[in-house]
């Protein structure tokens, strides 16, 4: 089964960073059939440097350049457009697949012919791979993630493989300020979508107190209510999980930035 892979870089990003996840992506066990890296606007002279380099050795990438940036859901969603296979793996440019990541999601896909989304759990680490942090479990079956789905997001984004004209279908990235993932997750279950994620470690995520910084403040807490009152109102979830999943989101995100990224290593993180 042919698949591609969905990237998208802006100018803020770590040329060392960026390097190393296109790296992890090209020396897979499986390799993909594509790449397609959106470049989010225009990119800093060093960031240009590693994907010129990365293009000498992988014959299989394709750059779709953006004339300013316009964020990560507009950029992903001109990206899918452009993948040419029906299968495609999402990836963020600064983690690192493992290796086996792609076979193990293909063959997935190939068991099981109704599959339309698949993700796995994925290993937070800070500097390089070998200081994992916490492990970023999430449910296994159709059945469990619809349940988890009714209070918190069932997938880790850069991990999931997905049926392309199954993200098109549910209306592909839409506006919902660091929850774009969540809210299409939601509506692709919505529209009957079968789901799964594979009980195994095959993403390094790259965590740290930036992380948590930026899932705190109002605003924060304002597009986090946001989302779950339309997963709400989609059917998703119910009254008593809106409410208690946007009280319980509201707290974590209004605690000062040590506090926050405690609550999460000790009671959202294993």
């Amino acid at each position: 089964m042919k698949f591609s892979v969905l990237m998208s870089v802006y100018h803020k990003e770590n040329p060392d960073f960026l390097r190393l996840s296109l790296e992890s992506v090209w020396n897979q066990t499986l390799r993909p059939d594509q790449i397609v890296l959106v470049k989010d606007g225009p990119l800093t002279p060093q960031l240009e440097a590693e994907i010129e380099a990365f293009s000498q050795v992988c014959p299989v990438l394709k750059l779709l350049p953006l004339p300013e940036n316009v964020g990560l859901g507009k950029a992903l969603n001109a990206g899918l457009e452009a993948c040419d296979y029906s299968l495609v793996a999402r990836m963020d440019t600064d983690d690192i697949a493992l290796p086996h990541r792609f076979a193990s999601q293909v063959a997935a896909f190939a068991e099981d012919p109704e599959l339309d989304i698949c993700g796995s759990h994925a290993l937070e680490f800070e500097g390089t791979p070998d200081h994992v942090t916490a492990h970023k479990r999430v449910p296994i079956t159709d059945q469990e993630i619809r349940r988890y789905a009714r209070r918190r997001n069932p997938f880790n984004h850069p991990t999931v493989m997905y049926r392309k004209q199954a993200v098109l279908a549910a209306g592909s990235y839409q506006h919902a300020l660091w929850f774009e993932d969540y809210y299409l997750w939601a509506r692709m279950l919505a529209n009957g979508c079968r789901a799964c994620n594979i009980d195994d470690d095959l993403l390094y995520f790259r965590a740290g107190s930036d992380m948590f910084r930026r899932r705190g403040g109002l605003r924060y807490v304002k597009s986090a209510v946001s989302v779950k009152w339309k997963i709400y109102r989609m059917g998703v979830s119910g009254l008593g999980d809106f409410l208690y999943s946007a009280a319980a989101h509201s707290v974590v995100a209004l605690m000062p930035n040590r506090l926050r990224s405690a609550v999460y290593a000790r009671f959202l993180r294993k």
